[in-house]
C-alpha cells in the first residue's frame, strides 16, 4: 500500500477507472454476443433491426478506446458478412 497522499488518491482513481472500462467491455461484449445469436437463429428481421444498434454500440466502444478502429471495423464487417450470407440464402 502506498505512503504518499497522492499515490493513494492513485490507487483509488485507477480502481475506480477500472470498474468503469470492465463494466463497458462486457457491455459491449454482450452487444455483440446477442447480434451472433441472432443470425444464428436465422431471424433476418430481427438481424436486420438490431443491426444498427450494434454498429452504434462498436462505433462507441471505439470513441470510448475499447476497441481500436481497424478491430471495430473488423467485427462490424464480419458481421454485416454474416448477415448478407444470411439474407442471400433466404
Amino acid at each position: 500500500m502506498p505512503n504518499i497522499k497522492s499515490a493513494k488518491k492513485r490507487v483509488n482513481v485507477i480502481s475506480k477507472k477500472t470498474e468503469i472500462n470492465k463494466s463497458a467491455k462486457s457491455e459491449i461484449k454482450t452487444v455483440i454476443k446477442n447480434m451472433k445469436a441472432l443470425l444464428d437463429a436465422g431471424d433476418v428481421e430481427a438481424c436486420e433491426k438490431a443491426m444498427p444498434a450494434t454498429m452504434a454500440a462498436i462505433d462507441k466502444a471505439v470513441t470510448k478506446g475499447i476497441f481500436a478502429k481497424n478491430t471495430a471495423a473488423n467485427k462490424k464487417s464480419g458481421l454485416q458478412l454474416r448477415l448478407n450470407a444470411l439474407k442471400a440464402s433466404k
